[in-house]
């Protein structure tokens, strides 16, 4: 069994410390820390793509909940088209109703504009549901119903805090067998990947990220001062050799 390792980065020299250690992709944002991650720029997107490692755009243009209008769907819709083009492999997506079920009818509108940018850009691109997947109220028959959307996977912490809490959860969407690949994500730390690999799920996502010193001013209108978000990687080798230790890869 091979468990994908995917780390969450926000810049380059992230996504260069995320393919140096190992990992067999990233999911790109930014303030992360801050928000739990919105779209990064066109200029991010670019730059990040020519690294050299499998890069995933996370696809949501403001922070709070995922109940979306029709303009905001218009706007996610159009940046997954933008990612492909700069060079994403994967989109990373999800919208609900304010019932705590899912968006069918925006998320399928999601879908579509990456399976239409996949047909232009002549290249498969992997849609992934996003941690909205912990808002549902039934987790099961969600999955079930991203199955027949087309999503290729969601991550999922198993609506709990730590993904490392939700291993019953986990397991009943392994065991679901929805064709929509399980991915463990959500305050995932190298001491957790065993007991989450033995869930059954596909892939393990996890930030890595540590903190420094914020070396300027903000100054008024700056926002602020705090520390800076960077990808650490000794936490990226720690996590892939935690997979090798459970079996996740060879």
């Amino acid at each position: 069994m091979t468990v994908a390792l995917e780390v969450a980065v926000q810049d380059v020299a992230g996504a260069v410390i995320a393919r140096e250690g190992g990992a067999d992709r990233i999911e790109l944002c930014a303030a992360l820390g801050a928000t739990g991650g919105l779209t990064p720029s066109a200029a991010s997107i670019s730059e990040t793509c020519a690294v050299g490692i499998d890069v995933h755009v996370l696809i949501r243009t403001r922070p709070g909940g995922f109940v979306y209008s029709d303009d905001e769907l218009d706007v996610l819709a159009a940046d997954i088209a933008a990612a492909v083009q700069l060079g994403a492999r994967g989109v990373v997506i999800g919208a609900l109703r304010p019932d705590a079920t899912l968006d069918l009818a925006g998320t399928r509108r999601l879908v579509d504009a990456a399976r239409t940018v996949e047909q232009t850009a002549g290249r498969a691109v992997d849609v992934t549901f996003h941690r909205a997947m912990d808002a549902v109220a039934d987790p099961v028959a969600a999955i079930t119903a991203l199955g027949g959307l087309g999503v290729n996977r969601v991550l999922t912490s198993g609506g709990a805090a730590r993904a490392g809490d939700g291993s019953a959860v986990l397991a009943a969407l392994v065991a679901a067998d929805s064709g929509v690949q399980v991915m463990a994500g959500g305050g995932v730390d190298v001491g957790s990947i065993a007991s989450i690999v033995a869930t059954g799920v596909h892939a393990v996502h996890l930030s890595a990220k540590t903190t420094v010193p914020d070396p300027g001013a903000t100054g008024p209108g700056g926002g602020t001062a705090a520390a800076l978000e960077r990808t650490d990687p000794t936490t990226v080798a720690a996590a892939v050799a935690a997979l090798r230790a459970a079996g996740g890869r060879t």
